[in-house]
């Protein structure tokens, strides 16, 4: 590791933080903008599918629940060095897989780095915007957006140019180890919070059970992640059976929710520091039901993307806006109410892919999106939770 901290550029403490997160999202991008071609491989309809993709979500939640403890002892900067890559490393086996538990299995171990990640990156986040005395919780996920939009549109270009959706994934190993390399050989964890456990991290070694205020806070983020999981998962292969689009418009369907949704999240910190937390999120809800009728009943591929594109604005600062109202919450350590928001959410996000895929195979890919918008109602009355 020594010799990975020799070279790395050296970042100002929130620089470092969007770094991670861009190139978190980049990490394990590069396979949803390939979902159609993956699938037609395996010769399986959605339900199967969705079955094998829940391997995400399960390792994530075993990371969650139990990872706590490994996280502290390693600290954030190994985290991040190993588990970068790592999430490449498995994403480049899912897409070499034949059958759908075989790609259950590639994904597990993926989940589990990305629980790890996912702890590490928000507290690094939360932690550094205390220090500075300003938000930059919205911003941080504006690059995480925008390291997913990237990875979607180099998904469409390798479609386009005929490079085999394993090719190119293996090809995106070596790609996130040398920007891990150049980018994050410097990285040093931000200080811990006054008043904070010593290791936020390590302090939710189990299950964090959810208070009923942080059940709310489920509640308020419920429509937008489902229906951001949707636009990962399902978009590519919305476009395809749908519209039989290219395969370059394929993957431009997953990074158009992918860029409106960095764009919103960049600015979105000042609307919510002049309007508040509960005027934006409900604002934003309303424009994700909106993008959500407009995928749902889209006559053509243009008004298809506009309304992805609409659905990205939409679930850009919820989740956000959520995490900061957990970690700010002063009835339990932060990391224990950011663990209980993230592992009860993960719960809930384990059901989405294979009920989402069972939608779509009954009722055909367009009610995937349409069986969102009764949790998009609860995430409106919902958001009265977010007031500080």
């Amino acid at each position: 590791m020594n010799s990975i901290s020799a070279l790395g550029w050296r970042l100002s403490a929130a620089h470092r933080v969007y770094t991670a997160f861009f190139l978190y999202a980049l990490a394990l991008g590069g396979l949803y903008p390939r979902m159609a071609e993956i699938q037609q491989g395996m010769g399986v309809a959605e339900g199967a599918l969705g079955l094998g993709l829940i391997g995400t979500a399960s390792g994530t939640l075993i990371s969650l629940t139990f990872g706590g403890r490994w996280i502290a002892r390693l600290g954030a900067q190994k985290i991040l060095w190993m588990g970068l890559p790592l999430v490449a490393v498995f994403y480049a086996l899912a897409a070499f897989a034949a059958e759908p538990w075989s790609m259950f299995v590639c994904l597990l171990p993926a989940g589990i780095c990305i629980g790890a990640i996912e702890q590490v990156v928000n507290l690094e986040a939360d932690r550094v915007e205390f220090a500075l005395g300003r938000r930059i919780m919205n911003r941080a996920h504006a690059f995480w957006s925008m390291g997913f939009a990237s990875a979607g549109l180099l998904g469409g270009l390798a479609a386009q140019w005929g490079i085999t959706p394993q090719m190119h994934l293996v090809g995106m190993v070596g790609v996130l180890g040398l920007l891990v390399w150049v980018l994050l050989g410097q990285f040093e964890a931000a200080s811990v919070r006054p008043g904070s456990a010593t290791s936020d991290v390590g302090s939710a070694v189990k299950f964090a059970w959810p208070t009923p205020p942080i059940l709310m806070l489920v509640a308020a983020t419920l429509g937008a992640m489902l229906m951001e999981g949707a636009g990962i998962d399902w978009s590519a292969i919305y476009m395809r059976d749908v519209f039989a689009s290219s395969p370059f418009l394929c993957g431009l369907a997953v990074a158009a929710g992918a860029s409106t949704q960095a764009v919103t999240r960049f600015f979105a910190d000042h609307f919510v520091e002049r309007f508040q937390p509960v005027r934006v999120a409900r604002s934003l809800i309303l424009i994700l039901g909106l993008g959500v009728c407009a995928v749902t009943w889209a006559q053509n591929a243009w008004m298809a993307l506009w309304g992805l594109a609409l659905m990205g604005v939409g679930t850009s600062a919820i989740f956000p806006l959520a995490m900061s109202a957990a970690a700010q919450r002063t009835d339990r350590p932060a990391a224990v109410n950011v663990a209980a928001l993230a592992q009860t959410s993960f719960v809930i996000f384990l059901l989405g892919p294979p009920l989402l895929g069972w939608v779509a195979e009954s009722f055909g890919i367009r009610a995937t999106f349409a069986a969102g918008l009764p949790l998009v109602l609860l995430s409106f009355w919902a958001a009265k939770s977010l007031k500080p």
